[in-house]
């Protein structure tokens, strides 16, 4: 993950941020990001990995899906994943890893938005998100505070539909043009990936916007086309 597991386990890396980090740990104060954490690596870790299991069989796309997702370091590898497979093996407890994830990112529900993404993304790593996951996945966006209009446009992203052009933006089909171009405009400002990187999020987290945001633009694009053409089939007939 771009969470380095070594330093947090207490390998010497130098450097000024590790200096300040001391500092401010001596002083009383905890300046690291939660999605920095050991704690926060374990419990994404393990709630991956339930959640590919919640089908009947964790498979090896969905475990290389959370490698490449998570950009694993080589020398934070071998840990990670005898975490991964150990928490594969049921699905017994996953709201208790979700809560904990709930916790630390209480302040940031932006970044609770992006972790149900990387496990949609995960989940929809062998082309099917099979009633079992979809139900895992709802019952973790629950745990976070995720209302269901944003669960179905997270969702939507990954699972298409004929309405989910519409879905992805939640909305619904009757929406005017305008009230169309002003959601779209404000949900390019809230996904856009460079409001992540300002705020120094891991990297698996801007690579789950990139796609949030594109589908965003898709979804927008697509409703106006058919508009458009619908509005010229009515012009060519009358």
């Amino acid at each position: 993950m771009a969470l380095k597991l070594s330093q947090a386990m207490g390998s010497r890396t130098g450097g000024l941020r590790e200096a300040l980090h001391g500092l401010w740990a001596k002083l009383g104060f905890d300046h690291t990001p939660a999605h920095r954490t050991v704690a926060f690596t374990s419990a994404v870790t393990t709630l991956a990995a339930k959640m590919a299991k919640a089908d009947g069989v964790a498979l090896p796309v969905e475990e290389r899906a959370f490698e490449r997702l998570f950009a694993i370091p080589p020398d934070e590898a071998k840990n990670v994943r005898r975490l991964y497979d150990l928490a594969k093996r049921d699905v017994a407890g996953y709201e208790i890893h979700a809560g904990r994830v709930a916790r630390m990112l209480k302040d940031e529900p932006e970044l609770l938005s992006s972790v149900l993404a990387c496990l949609f993304h995960i989940a929809a790593a062998d082309g099917i998100l099979h009633p079992a996951e979809d139900r895992f996945l709802e019952t973790v966006a629950t745990i976070f505070g995720i209302n269901r209009g944003e669960y179905l446009a997270i969702r939507a992203t990954y699972v298409h539909d004929p309405r989910s052009p519409y879905a992805i933006l939640g909305v619904s089909p009757d929406i005017s043009d305008a009230e169309l171009k002003a959601r779209h405009r404000a949900l390019v400002r809230e996904h856009h990936p460079d409001r992540l990187s300002a705020s120094c999020v891991p990297a698996e987290f801007r690579i789950a916007a990139d796609r949030r945001l594109a589908a965003i633009n898709a979804a927008y694009d697509a409703i106006v086309k058919e508009r458009e053409g619908g509005r010229h089939s009515q012009e060519t007939i009358s």
